[in-house]
């Protein structure tokens, strides 16, 4: 058995390991909970169920693995996740752990029980692998770190001897034609709401036809409009409404989400920005000019811009890269 089937065996046992009847995992969701009132049970099994399917699929996994001229990696990673939404960190270390190479990670406070749970399970399946949970990152030959723009200013100062892939803050966008589905709206809703819209896959920005009806979004919305009884939810909603009114600032809104024509491509929370085109090209050199800022563009086919179908902005592949990154090209070439 080679190091890649070896791998993916133990990814296999780890797979069975999550569900709702492993007592472990359990806990540790509620830990999850307690710490982040963000992480809803909801939300931390919509993202457990996407890494099972998406990323610990045996055919899948053997079909990414199989695309690159896999080897043991022979050198010390370094691993900073981030924390916005449950496990967005887990990719970075199934690359780490199929590469089979030294790892250290610094957990975000904000997902230390899942990641934890994720990392020691791993780590008691396959006694090879090396890896420690770390306060402060030291004696590492690369490094993976993910962050706010702010804190990927710190580290390009900290770790330009190294080196690595840093991530800062990214938003994603929709296109729309006007021809769209009512399924379509419908799993578009899931690409802005899905774990609140905290994710950099999360769109926030949505292209619409010059003579659109953007009121026709909301019956759309409306799939999520239990949002309104989470508390830290509604409290930047109304906040943020409050700022619109007393700015006078044109907006639409329904009691849990603001709707806003703005050229930005971030909006805040329980807000979404849209803007109007005349020509898909508009869209298009948007786009290009902005390629650096954006994450993901879901939309109908397209031959003017790379995209997702409608509903897939939150559910990565493996081959997914953040950033359009590759992760594993980056680790393998260390060797």
């Amino acid at each position: 058995m080679n190091l890649m089937e070896y791998k993916n065996e133990r990814l296999q046992e780890f797979k069975a390991l999550l569900t709702s009847e492993n007592e472990a995992l359990l806990t540790a969701i509620r830990q999850a909970e307690i710490k982040n009132r963000w992480f809803s049970e909801a939300n931390i099994w919509k993202s457990i169920e996407a890494i099972r399917s998406q990323f610990l699929d045996k055919s899948l996994l053997q079909a990414w693995l199989g695309a690159y001229d896999f080897k043991a990696v022979d050198k010390t990673i370094g691993i900073i996740t981030a924390g916005n939404i449950p496990l967005v960190g887990f990719h970075d270390v199934l690359c780490a752990f199929v590469a089979n190479a030294k790892t250290k990670i610094k957990l975000s406070s904000k997902d230390e029980a899942l990641m934890k749970f994720f990392i020691n399970e791993l780590k008691g399946l396959d006694i090879t692998w090396d890896v420690e949970i770390i306060d402060r990152l030291t004696d590492f030959q690369a490094v993976i770190a993910t962050g706010s723009d702010n804190s990927n200013r710190y580290f390009e100062q900290y770790f330009k001897k190294v080196p690595s892939i840093l991530r800062g803050n990214r938003n994603s966008l929709a296109v729309l034609n006007g021809k769209e589905t009512k399924e379509q709206l419908d799993a578009l809703s899931e690409d802005i709401f899905n774990y609140f819209g905290l994710g950099c896959r999360n769109v926030s920005k949505i292209f619409v036809p010059r003579d659109y009806d953007i009121t026709k979004l909301f019956p759309h919305f409306d799939l999520f409009q239990d949002y309104v009884n989470h508390n830290l939810y509604k409290d930047n909603y109304d906040y943020n409404r409050t700022l619109l009114l007393m700015n006078l600032d044109k907006h639409l809104a329904n009691d849990f989400v603001i709707v806003k024509e703005d050229e930005s491509m971030h909006s805040r929370l329980a807000t979404v920005h849209y803007a109007f085109y005349d020509q898909p090209a508009e869209v298009q050199d948007y786009i290009i000019e902005n390629n650096t800022g954006i994450q993901v563009v879901v939309s109908q086919e397209s031959d003017l811009w790379s995209h997702l179908a409608f509903g897939q902005s939150q559910a990565p592949r493996l081959n997914d890269y953040a950033d359009n990154i590759d992760t594993m090209e980056f680790l393998l070439k260390l060797s």
